[in-house]
């Protein structure tokens, strides 16, 4: 039997699955307490609740949509670049560096920074094009 490394990609894998999690969070922030009839948070209907939130929840709610739209690419990429033997080193610099863009970008989006969130969504789209292609030779 042999057993395989969990690598620092991999974690990333698990990083970036939670991030849609950590928006949901930002946009529910502050509800939980106060009921649904005064504007809390209304668990039975959370994709209505959310649907009517305005500023920087529905921005954090834009952001888990995002997020989980970048989810397939990455865990691809990370999954194809082991399978090709990428550079372990290489790959996990890239997997970090793509979870921080994200966080970034997570970071932007809620604080309505459009134009810098285009520019690190953009930078992420291009790592992970170099996670998926760095065991390529």
């Amino acid at each position: 039997m042999t057993f395989t490394s969990f690598t620092i990609a991999y974690w990333c894998v698990l990083v970036a699955a939670l991030l849609p999690i950590v928006c949901a969070g930002i946009a529910k922030y502050g509800t939980m307490r106060t009921s649904p009839r005064e504007g809390g948070f209304d668990n039975n209907n959370p994709r209505a609740w959310l649907a009517r939130q305005t500023d920087w929840r529905a921005r954090a709610n834009a952001a888990q949509a995002n997020t989980f739209e970048a989810l397939p690419f990455f865990f691809a990429a990370v999954i194809i670049a082991h399978q090709l033997q990428a550079s372990q080193a290489r790959l996990d610099i890239l997997a970090v560096l793509f979870v921080v863009l994200r966080m970034t970008y997570i970071a932007l989006y809620v604080s309505d920074k459009a134009s810098s969130r285009s520019i690190v969504w953009a930078v992420a789209l291009f790592t992970n094009i170099a996670i998926l292609f760095s065991g390529f030779r």
